[in-house]
């Protein structure tokens, strides 16, 4: 397989999750700073022109965290990382689906890239603060989720990698903190080794 990836982007949780499988792939760094994912090579590969991307072995393209996600949780089935009971797949869907859907894009996105949102750089501040606002929101709405429990659906599911990303941006691009249940929760990630070889070949130290 070949997974298409950013350093630091939200690509990291399925990199983890990858690395979580055992299984080979080829990992390969955009540069989105210098405008990778826009060059004709990569769109060739994935029209969407962003990453998370994972080539499969048939040499099929799957795009979209919460698909991938999934999807290597299917196919690796020994690793328990779809939950069983169906309402614990929702859980685990929900979780993810408003990670992707809309703490990172209303309120990280903001941060990083206010740009997106507006041409005069005169409105980015403001933008950055709505981000921040919206980040603080969607934070205190998943620490409510997880509800005292150490991961999103019970047992580790393939939701802890999507929490896990949006918690590494808040501790180690925003240097802010965490509420008490997802700041242990982002620990018990850390500390798998899975998560320290992704962020090792990205280059972060753990």
């Amino acid at each position: 397989m070949k997974f298409f990836y950013a350093p630091g982007a939200c690509s990291i949780g399925v990199h983890a999750l990858l690395e979580e499988t055992g299984k080979p792939f080829e990992a390969i760094r955009l540069n989105l700073s210098e405008g990778d994912q826009r060059k004709p090579e990569y769109l060739a590969v994935n029209p969407k022109g962003k990453v998370p991307a994972l080539v499969r072995e048939d040499g099929s393209l799957l795009t979209e965290f919460v698909a991938i996600a999934w999807w290597l949780g299917a196919a690796n089935p020994e690793l328990k990382l779809i939950p069983e009971a169906i309402d614990d797949q929702a859980k685990a869907l929900s979780v993810l689906s408003y990670v992707t859907g809309t703490v990172h894009p209303l309120g990280f996105t903001r941060i990083f890239r206010p740009n997106y949102f507006a041409v005069r750089d005169e409105d980015h501040d403001a933008i950055r603060a709505l981000g921040a606002e919206n980040v603080e929101k969607g934070l205190a709405i998943l620490e409510e989720e997880l509800g005292g429990r150490d991961h999103v659906a019970g047992a580790l599911s393939v939701a802890d990698y999507g929490l896990f990303y949006i918690c590494w941006w808040r501790v180690t691009r925003l240097r802010g903190s965490l509420p008490p249940g997802l700041d242990a929760h982002f620990r018990r990630m850390m500390a798998r080794p899975a998560v320290q070889r992704a962020l090792a070949r990205e280059g972060f130290a753990g």
